[in-house]
């Protein structure tokens, strides 16, 4: 069995994850492409030794900021690490929001014909920055990156809104439960809000010695709550206007999470209740125990 937790941004993913591992005998394997570089913890909401309660994490912080990592990349470490596992007789957990890592590791995507490098809109934007663009949508779609005139087509749809069907793919891994948690609207922009009033200042802690020294990394001028920083401390924006417009592009990225694992993926969702989460890891429970293989 291989348990995939998934859903938007700030929802519950980390705790219900370390809850399963702990009641299946599980090992987590991240999902989430910021996480993956050492030292970027506090805006990516990376789990605390505290909070991983010595249940075993992989792919967490393993490459340094300044280092390239594809989805490519991820496919074939993430695989490496269901064998891994369950040659222990332990169950692979993934959690993680970065749908398209997710499905390059159980479904069988083959990238021996394209770049499948996430480098950094339309016809001033070099191929590298439209490719960024495209999937940072995390739609899923196999691009023709040779093709310059379809790639600027391609975006300029998904920009104004348009979703692509589902990609014909097929699951490597026949025994994948995908656990999908969600809540309403209101409550999980008011989540989002007040985790990164919580986080403000230790991320700006974590964030300005990369922007004074220089540092333009892939991660830290896509990622959201680090790129937003580069602006103010240049001096062409107000802290409180980061703020703000961390919190609109976190908003929106929660809703492109919910469209992405509707569409791509066969998800079981359940409504979280923050006031009794036992509750909602037991329903999670109950339908682990009726459908696993």
């Amino acid at each position: 069995m291989i348990l995939a937790i998934v859903g938007p941004t700030a929802v519950g993913k980390t705790k219900m994850s370390i809850a399963l591992s702990k009641i299946y005998n599980g090992e987590v394997i991240n999902n989430d492409s910021m996480q993956i570089y050492k030292g970027l913890d506090v805006g990516t909401a990376k789990a605390t030794k505290e909070e991983m309660d010595r249940v075993p994490h992989h792919l967490l912080s393993i490459k340094e900021v300044e280092e390239n990592y594809s989805v490519f990349d991820y496919q074939k470490d993430a695989r490496n690490c269901i064998e891994d596992i369950k040659s222990r007789g332990k169950i692979p957990v993934f959690v993680g929001g970065t749908g398209y890592y997710l499905k390059a590791a159980l479904y069988d995507y083959d990238f021996k014909l394209e770049d499948s490098s996430l480098s950094d809109g339309y016809d001033l934007l070099s191929n590298e920055e439209l490719e960024r663009r495209i999937q940072a949508y995390e739609s899923g779609i196999t691009m023709d990156l040779n093709n310059r005139v379809r790639m600027i087509r391609l975006l300029a749809k998904i920009d104004q809104g348009w979703i692509p069907e589902k990609n014909d793919f097929s699951l490597m891994y026949p025994d994948v439960l995908f656990i999908g948690l969600t809540t309403d609207r209101e409550t999980l922009y008011k989540k989002i809000d007040e985790r990164f009033d919580r986080m403000l200042v230790p991320l700006i802690d974590e964030v300005k010695p990369y922007i004074i020294n220089g540092i333009k990394s892939k991660a830290l001028k896509t990622g959201i709550g680090y790129k937003e920083f580069y602006d103010f401390f240049d001096n062409r924006s107000t802290l409180q206007s980061v703020v703000d417009l961390c919190k609109k592009n976190s908003r929106n990225y929660a809703k492109r999470q919910y469209t992405w694992f509707e569409n791509q993926m066969n998800v079981k969702w359940f409504s979280v209740n923050y006031e009794n989460f036992d509750q909602t890891i037991q329903e999670v429970v109950n339908y682990i125990e009726e459908n696993r293989n």
